[in-house]
C-alpha cells in the first residue's frame, strides 16, 4: 500500500538539494525554526517533505522564500541530538509528492501533500533488465574513469555507489540520480518524470555524457573536476 502522509506534512525546503524515493539524505540541521520542526516531526509521523527553493530564495530566506511544488516525502531513519541542541539527520526518501501551498506558516512551513504515483514495473520486464544492465555498466565505467583520474591528480577518490544486481530497479535508478554530478534544476526534472525507465535512460545519458568529457579531459591531459 502507497505512503499517504497525514496533513499537514513540515516542509524542509533547500537551494541544491533533490531527494529521491528509497534514497538516503544525511542532514545537519541548525535553524531554530527547523530544530522546532524536527522535535515535532519525531512526535509524529517522522515525515517531512524535502522542496527545492526556487531561484532568488536568497533575498527572503529567514522569511518564506518560494520552492517548487514537486517534492519528496522523507523519513527520519536515524537522528543524533548534538550538544549544542542541533541535530543530525538521516532521511530515507518515502515518495514523490505535489506540495500544495502552505497551511502553515510559523515557525516553519507545513502544506498538504499529494503523493504522485509511480508508474508500475515488473523487476522480471526484460526492458527492465536491459536498463539496469546499462546503467550499472555506464555507472561503473565513470567510477572508474574518476577514480583513476583524480588518483593521477593527487587527490584522494570519492566513496563509490554501492550498485548490484541484487538493488531494485527504482533504489538504483534513484540512487544514481542522487549521486549524479548535476544542476539541481536537471534533477528535480528527473524526480517529476512519472516514468521510472524514462528516468533511467535519462540517468544513464547524463552518466555517459559525463564519462564522454572525463574521457576527453584525460586525453588532453587535464584534470577532471
Amino acid at each position: 500500500m502507497p505512503f499517504v502522509p497525514k496533513d499537514p506534512v513540515p516542509v524542509f525546503p533547500l537551494p541544491g538539494v533533490v531527494l529521491f524515493p528509497g534514497a538516503e539524505l544525511p542532514l545537519h540541521i541548525f535553524e531554530l525554526r527547523y530544530r522546532t520542526m524536527v522535535r515535532e516531526a519525531l512526535s509524529g509521523e517522522r515525515v517531512i517533505a524535502l522542496a527545492l527553493l526556487r531561484p532568488g530564495w536568497e533575498r527572503d530566506y529567514q522569511g518564506s522564500p518560494e520552492f517548487h511544488p514537486v517534492g519528496c516525502l522523507a523519513r527520519i531513519d536515524e537522528i543524533a541530538w548534538l550538544p549544542n541542541d542541533c541535530y543530525d539527520l538521516r532521511l530515507i526518501g518515502l515518495a514523490r509528492a505535489r506540495l500544495g501551498r502552505p497551511v502553515r506558516e510559523f515557525p516553519y512551513r507545513a502544506v498538504r501533500a499529494q503523493v504522485l504515483p509511480q508508474e508500475p514495473l515488473s523487476e522480471d520486464d526484460p526492458l527492465v533488465q536491459l536498463e539496469r544492465r546499462a546503467l550499472i555498466e555506464a555507472a561503473t565505467r565513470l567510477a572508474a574513469t574518476e577514480r583513476a583520474s583524480l588518483s593521477s591528480a593527487g587527490e584522494a577518490p570519492p566513496l563509490p555507489v554501492t550498485l548490484g544486481e541484487d538493488l531494485p530497479f527504482e533504489p538504483l535508478v534513484n540512487t544514481l540520480c542522487m549521486g549524479i554530478v548535476a544542476e539541481p534544476a536537471e534533477k528535480l526534472a528527473l524526480l517529476e518524470m512519472d516514468s521510472l525507465i524514462d528516468r533511467a535512460r535519462r540517468v544513464r545519458e547524463m552518466v555517459e555524457e559525463r564519462l564522454r568529457w572525463a574521457n576527453r579531459g584525460r586525453s588532453a591531459g587535464g584534470e577532471i573536476n
